[in-house]
């Protein structure tokens, strides 16, 4: 599961779909948006990020359904 940040959302999906983007994506397409949530600031965003990447599949898992 890819975990990243973004201010435009369609236009960072498409450079995935497109091979751009994060190196992790390249060639792991097609994509799907399961979660996603706005916040006041960037920072805020990163640590939510961070929050995020530390959970297990199972708790990434529970956090999508």
């Amino acid at each position: 599961m890819y975990t990243g940040i973004t201010n435009n959302i369609e236009k960072r999906l498409l450079a995935h779909e497109e091979g751009r983007g994060a190196k992790y994506t390249k060639g792991r397409g097609p994509f799907k948006i399961v979660y996603k949530k706005k916040f006041k600031s960037r920072s805020e965003a990163t640590i939510r990020e961070s929050e995020i990447k530390k959970l297990n599949s199972k708790e990434k898992n529970k956090l999508i359904c």
